[in-house]
């Protein structure tokens, strides 16, 4: 297992960013334990139907604030938006402030609290903004308004539970022009990346067995939105749009969901639809298990042997580092990556000049 800083990726061990942490269908009105991000968690849905997600331990006498009760107390611990601590029911707000002692009614101490984090519920999602600077979020989720389009037929998401590796390899898939073919039996017609600030893209197309279009090629667009959050839009027999989620769970233990979204080419759907979904969805999961198979078994690569012809790696890379990074010089690791950067060897991107 590998470290971040065995990478050399910054001082923080952990990502800034928006991170998936849960599937919105498992938050429930009763605390959840959580692991994530190296850390202890408790999340609930609260009775205005918010999302809450905080810092494990009761600051009191550290009872972790999702344990188990066998009295009737454990019945309400959620009261509006807020959680009750099991141990002495110490009572915490959505922003982590404790604001009731049952048995005190002196000042609450300043120390009474944990700490909070921002939450966002989109497209089916828990995500969580994760700051070890402790700032506040300094970009948007991505828009996937797929989701709320009653032409497109959506699906739970699958759990693929955890990798022994660091996200950092997977982030790598991003410009791995080369791995299409001996990986996936695919044959590339053209490739390029492109990186600007948080967002970065693969601009691909080639042959496909099952999800091409006419003219025999599947177009796919996919961009990173920060350091964990990959949406992929396919063009070929009809439109789909894969998301592809991971978050650290450990320094070097990756968390990951997959989940596939296709667009209806009769409303309602029909059963000819219905089939077509199920058939991207266990394409791309497949496609996926295959990247899977190589990520379990390989050895970090710390430093890549880079030839002329790969993938850009060292522009992806060094975008890779602005969330590890502090804010401040956050610029100055996206100016040195951004742009349009094709692969030597390999045909540009329809309407892309490239630029190595």
């Amino acid at each position: 297992m590998a470290t971040t800083a065995e990478y050399g990726l910054g001082e923080f061990t952990f990502p800034r960013g928006w991170l998936m942490v849960a599937r919105a269908s498992e938050v429930a009105d009763a605390p959840t334990a959580l692991r994530m991000l190296g850390r202890d968690l408790v999340i609930y849905r609260g009775a205005s139907g918010r999302i809450v997600l905080l810092d494990g331990y009761c600051p009191h006498m550290q009872a972790h604030l999702a344990a188990d009760q066998s009295s009737a107390a454990a019945a309400n611990r959620i009261e509006g938006d807020s959680i009750r601590c099991p141990y002495h029911s110490w009572r915490f707000g959505p922003d982590g402030k404790c604001d009731h002692i049952p048995y005190f009614d002196g000042p609450i101490p300043p120390a009474a609290k944990v700490r909070s984090y921002p939450v966002e519920e989109r497209f089916g999602c828990v995500f969580a903004w994760h700051d070890p600077e402790q700032g506040a979020p300094d970009y948007e989720l991505p828009s996937v308004p797929e989701w709320d389009d009653p032409q497109w037929i959506k699906g739970e998401y699958d759990d693929l539970g955890t990798l022994p590796v660091h996200p950092q390899e997977v982030i790598d898939n991003l410009v791995d022009t080369r791995h299409f073919g001996p990986i996936h039996g695919q044959h590339l017609a053209y490739f390029d990346s492109v990186f600007d600030g948080v967002r970065g893209t693969q601009i691909s197309g080639g042959g496909h067995e099952t999800m091409t279009s006419e003219d025999g090629v599947l177009n796919v667009e996919a961009t990173y939105t920060g350091p964990g959050i990959l949406i992929a839009r396919y063009s070929g027999e009809t439109e789909a749009a894969q998301i592809i989620l991971h978050t650290p769970k450990e320094d070097g233990i990756t968390q990951v969901w997959h989940g596939i979204l296709t667009r209806a080419r009769t409303s309602p759907p029909s059963p000819e639809d219905l089939t077509l979904r199920d058939g991207y969805h266990a394409a791309g999961l497949s496609a996926f298990s295959q990247d899977f198979a190589i990520w379990k078994t390989k050895g970090p690569a710390f430093q890549i042997l880079r030839v002329p012809t790969d993938g850009p790696f060292h522009r992806s890379r060094t975008w890779y580092r602005q969330f590890y990074s502090p804010r401040s010089d956050a610029a100055d690791f996206q100016r040195r990556a951004n742009g349009v950067h094709h692969t030597s060897g390999m045909a540009a991107a329809p309407d892309l000049q490239a630029a190595e």
